[in-house]
């Protein structure tokens, strides 16, 4: 990790807001837990869920082989980037100026994918890293379909699989990102932005930390609230289509990450998205009477090549919201 000035560092610097414990907790085994992800959809864009069914084994495997990846020599892991679009970044974030105090490995879901860039690290055959990848990615696509399959259940919507065939797709665009934010704290005590606000472009995101603090939500009042870190959940966010599909029910959350003053952080995030040609438009069976569409209908990869063009912290949707007449 490249060494920040003190003006950089400065430039990261933000108040720390206190630790918020009214995360909705869903146990995906419950009855209930339908109508209770629809709630935490609609109030918060964002929840953490147990009994999910992804093996212990996978989570560990895959995160042993993050940290060895991480762990690694600046210049060994600068042969496998930079990511184009796949592959290994440091401190740049896209391609319009963001940075953070993080770096990062972004892989296609594809299990076909050559390791081969990789060798440098894992050796002449990066095997054991492939297999890790490909067995948390397929245990955690499994359960965001199931999630997604009881949002549509507790919807009432007649297609149990109306969200979750878009990944299942084998055209879907999903991707898988593993984040490291090496230990820092800026002047003053103030923590560092590890990764700038945003909201997530995809239908949703599923997110595993290993149990260090630094994500934080945004609340609808503007606030920003600390997650408190939890090694038995795993954590879901909404993404900007899922709130398009929805007709704006559900929200996606705008979230950010500080860094950690003692402890590195390493997070792995499976983004379900959809096949590039599919058009996104509010489900005409979520409308309500007389309700107009709060979106113009768009393909995953219009929307996507405008948001690769936008900064993270921009409103990723404002060029698809239809404007009503004042």
């Amino acid at each position: 990790m490249v060494v920040l000035s003190k003006q950089a560092i400065d430039h990261f610097s933000l108040i720390t807001p206190t630790f918020f414990p009214g995360v909705p907790l869903i146990d995906l085994s419950k009855p209930d837990s339908k109508n209770l992800l629809v709630k935490a959809c609609e109030e918060f864009g964002f929840f953490k869920v147990i009994n999910h069914g992804v093996p212990t084994e996978f989570i560990t495997n895959l995160e042993t082989e993050a940290i060895k990846f991480f762990s690694s020599p600046l210049s060994k892991k600068e042969k496998a980037g930079p990511p184009s679009p796949f592959g290994y970044g440091n401190k740049s974030i896209g391609q319009n100026g963001d940075i953070g105090w993080v770096e990062y490995l972004l892989l296609t879901t594809n299990p076909e994918f050559n390791y081969q860039r990789f060798a440098s690290i894992f050796g002449e055959n990066p095997e054991i890293f492939r297999s890790a990848v490909n067995e948390y990615v397929s245990a955690v696509k499994s359960m965001a379909c199931e999630i997604l399959g009881l949002l549509s259940d507790g919807l009432k919507i007649q297609h149990r699989n109306v969200f979750s065939k878009l990944l299942m797709d084998e055209q879907s665009d999903s991707v898988f990102r593993m984040n490291h934010y090496p230990p820092c704290q800026g002047v003053d005590g103030r923590d560092l932005i590890g990764f700038g606000e945003h909201t997530d472009p995809q239908i949703i995101s599923v997110l595993r930390s290993n149990n260090t603090s630094g994500l934080q939500i945004s609340l609808r009042d503007g606030h920003w609230i600390s997650v408190p870190p939890d090694q038995d959940s795993f954590f879901i966010n909404v993404g900007n289509s899922l709130q398009v599909m929805t007709n704006g029910r559900f929200k996606s959350v705008r979230h950010r990450v500080v860094t950690n003053s003692s402890k590195s952080r390493v997070s792995m995030i499976y983004f379900g998205g959809p096949p590039l040609s599919e058009k996104i438009a509010p489900l005409p069976s979520l409308m309500k009477g007389e309700e107009d569409s709060l979106y113009k209908e768009f393909t995953w990869f219009e929307y996507k090549r405008s948001a690769h063009k936008s900064r993270l912290s921009d409103n990723r949707l404002v060029l698809f919201e239809k404007i009503a007449a004042s």
